[in-house]
């Protein structure tokens, strides 16, 4: 239902570790937030298998499982949710916009959590083995990977940096990298390279992934000869970059020059954006740590920053305030 003559206290976009902890605490806070989760609600953690580093869980949660156990959470507290995308939304003035199609939803505080999506190679079985042994995460899923056989995809930092982290449990890790040079930095491929247990390979693609249930083979394709190959492997990362979800948000809130939204230094609001009474949580803005613990923490930040914000606001009551239509 509409609610185009209610101001919420919040708004929250987004509904992954991040939006759903914002939400469980401005739920318990009183602040009744509306949620809108967006079609592909939980974030990315959807599309992860076992999750076995999150506290709590000590036998490990299934990633899905995890994001409804959050989400059920925030509605025992009276969250309110919308299963639909944002579309358009005006974040100047004291009274904040969302559309959701038709639909315009007023609030004093938005909370944007959107998140941001790894980058992909495209391949025909990428999505299909997500989980089975494709990852887009080292430090979630490396464990998985004991004297196992790994692929690392990519030629940048990332790259070099979950390669050399993979070695941690992996007996091999292959970088392959479609060209000779690379954009990673040189000490952290100096890493990579003097690592025993790290080989290049270079000028290279992967054109698809092999496997039923799991992964078992990468098909390869020289660049330069065009020369097919199959590497057996048992899993294959992809460090090729991620893109921060916030198309939606240009030209109002601040970002830097990759996308992501930036956040404020001050300490007494640390995830308070450029405009007031806006805040940003989770990988929308964090484009180094991308963990779920650390989204949700986050996510706390922003919903104790919005509500001592709204404490700042004379007018603003305990509860949605209903105002003229």
């Amino acid at each position: 239902m509409s609610s185009n003559n209610m101001v919420h206290n919040t708004i929250i976009v987004g509904s992954g570790p991040a939006g759903l902890t914002a939400a469980i605490y401005t739920a318990r806070g009183r602040l009744d937030p509306l949620v809108i989760e967006g079609y592909q609600a939980g974030g990315q953690l959807m599309l992860t298998s076992e999750v076995e580093n999150f506290p709590g869980f000590k036998d490990g949660i299934m990633g899905p499982e995890l994001m409804m156990e959050f989400r059920a959470q925030a509605e025992r507290f009276g969250a309110e949710f919308i299963t639909k995308n944002v579309t358009k939304v005006e974040l100047d003035g004291d009274i904040k916009k969302v559309w959701v199609d038709d639909d315009l939803y007023l609030a004093h505080t938005v909370i944007i959590s959107t998140g941001a999506s790894a980058n992909l190679l495209g391949l025909k079985n990428e999505s299909r083995l997500m989980g089975r042994g494709v990852s887009t995460c080292a430090t979630c899923d490396g464990f998985f990977f004991r004297d196992k056989t790994i692929a690392v995809v990519g030629g940048g930092d990332s790259a070099m940096e979950e390669a050399t982290f993979l070695t941690r449990f992996a007996k091999k890790v292959y970088i392959i990298h479609r060209r000779e040079g690379f954009r990673a930095s040189k000490i952290m491929f100096e890493k990579a390279e003097n690592n025993p247990k790290i080989e290049f390979i270079i000028n290279t693609i992967v054109t698809d992934v092999v496997g039923e249930d799991a992964v078992t083979a990468a098909k390869l394709q020289n660049t330069q000869t065009g020369e097919e190959a199959e590497l057996p492997i048992d899993g294959l990362f992809v460090a090729i970059g991620h893109t921060p979800n916030t198309e939606l948000f240009k030209n109002q809130v601040t970002m830097d020059e990759k996308g992501y939204i930036i956040t404020s230094s001050d300490k007494s609001h640390i995830t308070a954006t450029n405009i007031p009474g806006v805040f940003a949580c989770g990988d929308v803005q964090d484009k180094r740590y991308r963990q779920a613990i650390t989204a949700a923490g986050s996510g706390c930040s922003a919903a104790l920053d919005a509500e001592h914000y709204l404490e700042s606001l004379p007018e603003v009551e305990d509860v949605s305030e209903p105002v003229a239509a």
